[in-house]
């Protein structure tokens, strides 16, 4: 699904959601210029989705007509869709990334962090029947996914043999961290994605 799509389901949504939204609201939502914002709206407008008001008349209110109900429910269904198979190719690409991980020799790993990617990675090894020992976040929460979570300080209390780091913006410093908390480089393996 393109980004001019999303855009679209998101104001279409918000205006839905709450007609009387300001543009610098939803130009926030959106992260674009409020400009661009008020270009989008007419566009909505000329296409027949959305009715400007004045009611009162100091007061602008977007009211979603029938053609943008239907067209916020086919942009809904497309988006699930992409999201979907989005979904699925990360799965793929972690289980072939993940492939070095032996279950025959019952194999525990550490995930640090606890993102959507961590909750992938998770199931990922589950499906592999791979042995999640728990999770290493800075955030302080006792579990994720019915798994202890701890601090990097203390994973050297834990028994493991490999650590997967699903921080992709912070990958080098959180393994420099790690090596610094006792992990043997070698134990640390650091999840990318291919671009």
């Amino acid at each position: 699904m393109d980004l001019q799509r999303q855009r679209d389901l998101l104001l279409l949504s918000e205006l839905d959601r709450d007609g009387g939204a300001t543009q610098r609201r939803l130009a926030t939502k959106l992260g674009v210029a409020l400009g661009l914002t008020n270009l989008y709206l007419k566009r909505l407008a000329r296409k027949g989705y959305i009715k400007v008001t004045t009611i009162p008349r100091s007061r602008i209110r977007y009211l979603l007509t029938p053609q943008g109900f239907t067209e916020k429910s086919r942009l809904t269904h497309l988006y699930m869709q992409y999201s979907l198979s989005q979904y699925r190719d990360m799965r793929t690409r972690l289980k072939e990334m993940m492939s070095t991980f032996d279950s025959a020799h019952g194999q525990r790993v550490v995930i640090y962090g606890t993102t959507e990617l961590a909750e992938l990675a998770y199931l990922s090894l589950r499906e592999m029947n791979i042995d999640c020992v728990g999770f290493i976040d800075e955030n302080s929460r006792e579990s994720f996914l019915s798994c202890p979570v701890s601090s990097p300080e203390r994973i050297a209390g834990w028994h493991f043999d490999q650590v997967l780091i699903t921080d992709l913006d912070h990958a080098a410093a959180v393994e420099e961290q790690l090596v610094q908390s006792g992990v043997p480089r070698e134990k640390v393996l650091r999840l990318g994605l291919p671009e």
